[in-house]
């Protein structure tokens, strides 16, 4: 049986903060990587399988989320401003499956299983169009105790990964899903990514 703890490495993934609330109440268990503006390779690559999720807020753009989700991109809206000088770490992942997609059908028949529009997948598939997407499974946890941290001029910029600089305690966490939940999902999303 496959044990999880709490990394211990600071790595952090950057996403939009309604990506990571949409992973952290469970809606889904993907998320869609092709690489940040400035990756030293200039294409995605999972730096290691264990990370914290660190929310972004300013380049989230209303119309990439679907309207069924756009109370959760509203509800990461409240507490947020430009001027704000922390972050709030609340949630680590573990990536089961790393699959590369280049099949638009594929990109489109996984639609149901994310919150982003038809829209937003064709871009991240077209940007770069010889790199493939990444779809990553992400088996989430949450911290008992959320984490603020200050935000550094290191984090700022379109950058994929980045090494938290402040610890995040060692503490009580609980899976988003039940392992059957979580189950039932990758399966049913893997089934369309094997076809």
């Amino acid at each position: 049986m496959h044990t999880i703890t709490q990394p211990v490495s600071p790595l952090s993934l950057k996403e939009w903060a309604v990506a990571v609330k949409a992973l952290g109440d469970g809606h889904q268990i993907i998320t869609i990587r092709k690489g940040g503006l400035y990756e030293e390779t200039r294409e995605f690559r999972l730096e290691n399988n264990q990370f914290y999720l660190y929310p972004t807020y300013e380049h989230q753009k209303q119309e990439m989320v679907k309207p069924e989700y756009q109370h959760l991109l509203e509800a990461t809206r409240i507490s947020w401003s430009p001027e704000k000088e922390t972050v709030e770490i609340a949630y680590f992942a573990e990536v089961t499956d790393d699959v590369e997609l280049m099949d638009e059908e594929k990109l489109r028949a996984l639609s149901p299983y994310h919150i982003w529009t038809d829209n937003f997948a064709d871009v991240r598939l077209h940007w770069k169009k010889q790199k493939p997407l990444h779809i990553l499974f992400a088996r989430v946890y949450r911290l008992q105790q959320p984490v603020e941290i200050h935000i550094d001029e290191a984090y700022k910029g379109c950058k994929s990964w980045h090494d938290l600089l402040e610890a995040i305690p060692g503490q009580s966490f609980e899976p988003v899903l039940s392992d059957a939940e979580y189950a039932q999902k990758k399966d049913a999303i893997l089934s369309i990514l094997n076809r």
